[in-house]
């Protein structure tokens, strides 16, 4: 005699597999829309990759965290904060030195008004001085891109700004890590420090703006706005957030900046100029070279 299932005792078991299935269903849904939720849609995705080797003095270092937490909480950033199409922008303060330093030290933050731009100040007066060894721009930058892409936030423009004092001299080299970056979408501004004339240490080099122009920032409209007086370095940050939060050369009321201000070449001139410029795009690592060999004597 064989041995059959009842009709009722199959009818049970589909109902029982389309209740599984309705039920994975709905939670696959659910995951989708947490997903999505968290995907807050803003006017600017901004990481602030700060530089901390040790050719950075005490003093710089504070200098240039205080540059940061007055900048952020200014009239003039808030302002443009206010005037974008949605009117809040999401910011990452991350620090870094040499190939094994690079974290982030301030998580993202939404900043939509005054309010905003405090809290994300009192986090960073609140966090750490570091300091490390070594200049590593490239995988600084790998690093503030993979920060970027892993946001719990959406834009239309993602920028890297990136601080330094010194040109590479360890790990991947800047030109390539700028090319990677600007290929998904990510623009790249410069604030090159040059504080220490006329007395240059090992890696110091005389052309730095020149140096962040050609090797470093990439995408459209990237800029530098290079540092050359200590008591400058505040100014020189909140401008250059205006710039890049606003998205302009020329911040209106402000006709001096455009002097200062590089524009991104297109394409092609870009290619010449990095083949062109390669002996100074590894000058940091050909500097590093020489002292290994120096001190080899």
């Amino acid at each position: 005699m064989r041995n059959m299932t009842s009709p009722p005792a199959c009818a049970l078991k589909a109902r029982i597999r389309n209740l599984l299935l309705a039920a994975c269903f709905v939670i696959a849904i659910c995951g989708l829309a947490n997903k999505t939720a968290k995907a807050e849609e803003v006017d600017l995705l901004l990481v602030l990759a700060v530089d901390i080797s040790y050719s950075m003095d005490d003093d710089e270092q504070r200098l240039q965290r205080r540059g940061y937490i007055e900048a952020i909480t200014s009239d003039p950033v808030v302002n443009a904060i206010r005037n974008g199409l949605i009117g809040k922008i999401a910011v990452a303060y991350t620090e870094w030195a040499g190939t094994a330093s690079q974290h982030i030290l301030v998580d993202w933050h939404v900043i939509a008004g005054r309010d905003d731009a405090e809290r994300f100040a009192a986090a960073l007066a609140e966090a750490p001085i570091s300091r490390a060894y070594r200049t590593s721009i490239g995988e600084a930058l790998y690093h503030a891109a993979s920060v970027i892409e892993e946001a719990p936030h959406s834009a239309l423009r993602r920028v890297i700004d990136i601080s330094g004092d010194g040109p590479n001299n360890q790990g991947r080299l800047a030109p390539a890590a700028r090319d990677s970056t600007v290929e998904k979408g990510i623009t790249i501004n410069g604030l090159p420090l040059m504080l220490k004339r006329p007395i240059y240490g090992w890696f110091d080099i005389d052309n730095l703006d020149v140096y962040y122009e050609k090797c470093v920032i990439g995408g459209p409209a990237a800029f530098t706005i290079p540092v050359r007086d200590v008591e400058a370095f505040p100014e020189a940050i909140r401008r250059k957030l205006v710039l890049e939060i606003a998205h302009t050369r020329h911040p209106p009321g402000d006709e001096g900046w455009i002097g200062e201000v590089n524009a991104a070449r297109d394409p092609q001139e870009a290619i010449s100029v990095q083949n062109k410029f390669e002996p100074l795009c590894t000058i940091g690592e050909t500097l590093w070279r020489r002292r290994m060999l120096d001190g080899d004597r």
